[in-house]
């Protein structure tokens, strides 16, 4: 959410950055709905005053005997008119604040304008794999090995919906707990298990509703929504409060399951676990104060890349253009990792400072030492998101014959098991 004073005080600054993002909001028109709430309230001020002058008239009246009939029908009059006033005052109010809901945040000033095309790669990490053979893609691999069925899984729900089954699904609880005991071992955060349903104020509060309410999977009958991540329950925690200071930074850390239906996006990355309605994820969010968010978010993200080091996957940093951020992001950075039997480089974290926009919508402030109240920023990213952290070890550490190794860095949660092959599989899909 936005502070209406950005607009007031560098509409040209507001006009060029919105531009930057392809946004088309009409700073002028919001203006004038500024300018109509301001003077609306200053019309209510002038009528309280005066309401309080014709009380204080006739209170003089009726001490001094003298009739106050025409100053009570005055006031009478004022009341309603005031009524009538508090009321345009609320509705004003309300277009407001439903039309900042809408506007996306605006990006920092090192942020490349435009789309896509211009995201920036700023490093690469690791060497390309090499095969003596054909790199076949995961969607071939995985069914070979019946550690994933794709048509079961769509059986089962429907299109986009997967299915792991034995070594798949031991490998994903494996590298679940990995990213877990990284992020709250070494790097400080602090493990939670939130609600994967949430109200429609907690949505509101990181920027997914009112504008994307269309990807979001609803419980119309209690209006709960499924989570889209968890960034959304663990960045809420401390919606409405005032932290203290030496509360900061707040470091949370979660495994959720995610469920968007990502409405038109069909037809795109339609095979194996490309693209789900539900995947799996390990979140980081951080709470800060605004001095060091550009510091923690750097920090954020070496966090994400500390995962795909031990891993052993090439991975690229990129910084993504004004427009191809998403909605409440100032500044983003995307993780993508490649996948050699695709032949793509995957997207498996974003990293993105939000500076105050998120805490502005949910009030979530701090308390400096001696000084007043003020919004902290918030930021998250993917430590890591599953289905294309699998797509790429299945992809990287394929072998000739078909099977797959396993990082080492995995071997104390899997048990000794180094490799995804036939003898491997304790429970295979024409067994179910």
């Amino acid at each position: 959410m936005h502070d209406i004073k950005t607009f007031r005080d560098d509409p040209d600054r507001v006009r060029r950055l919105l531009a930057a993002r392809g946004d088309a909001t009409d700073v002028d028109a919001l203006l004038d709905l500024d300018r109509r709430h301001r003077e609306c309230h200053t019309a209510l001020q002038a009528m309280q005053t005066e309401r309080n002058r014709s009380g204080e008239e006739i209170g003089r009246a009726r001490r001094e005997g003298r009739d106050s009939a025409e100053v009570l029908a005055r006031m009478q009059d004022l009341s309603t008119r005031l009524k009538d006033e508090e009321g345009r005052a609320r509705e004003l109010e309300q277009e407001m604040a439903a039309w900042l809901a809408r506007i996306p945040n605006l990006p920092l000033a090192d942020v490349p304008a435009g789309g896509p095309q211009g995201n920036r790669v700023v490093r690469e990490w690791g060497e390309e794999p090499r095969f003596p053979f054909p790199p076949r893609p995961h969607y071939e691999l995985g069914p070979a090995l019946g550690v994933m069925d794709f048509e079961r899984g769509a059986r089962l729900t429907g299109s986009f919906w997967s299915l792991l089954v034995g070594a798949g699904a031991r490998l994903q609880r494996a590298l679940i707990n990995f990213f877990l005991d990284v992020h709250t071992r070494e790097h400080g955060y602090t493990e939670t298990w939130p609600p994967f349903v949430v109200n429609r104020r907690t949505m509101t509060g990181t920027g997914q509703l009112p504008r994307f309410e269309e990807d979001l999977y609803r419980c119309e009958v209690d209006d709960l929504f499924l989570i889209p991540t968890a960034e959304v329950p663990l960045t809420n925690i401390h919606a409405g409060e005032i932290l203290p200071a030496d509360r900061l930074p707040l470091c949370l850390t979660a495994y959720t399951p995610c469920f968007r239906r990502e409405a038109g996006t069909y037809g795109k990355d339609t095979r194996g676990l490309m693209r789900l309605h539900q995947f799996e994820k390990v979140e980081m969010v951080r709470i800060v104060e605004p001095e060091r968010s550009a510091s923690e978010h750097e920090l954020l993200v070496g966090h994400a890349e500390t995962l795909l080091q031990r891993l052993g996957l090439r991975y690229r940093v990129v910084l993504l253009a004004a427009g191809d951020m998403g909605f409440g992001a100032a500044k983003c950075y995307d993780l993508e990792v490649w996948a050699p039997g695709t032949g793509r480089w995957l997207e498996v974290s974003s990293c993105s400072n939000f500076l105050d926009f998120q805490a502005r919508r949910m009030d979530l402030r701090y308390r400096p030492e001696g000084g007043k109240a003020r919004h902290v920023h918030t930021l998250n990213g993917s430590g890591m998101a599953l289905p294309r952290t699998l797509i790429a070890i299945f992809e990287t550490y394929q072998e000739a014959d078909g099977s797959v190794r396993l990082p080492g860095c995995l071997a104390p949660y899997l048990g000794g098991l180094d490799r995804i092959g036939p003898v491997a599989l304790t429970c295979h899909p024409t067994h179910l």
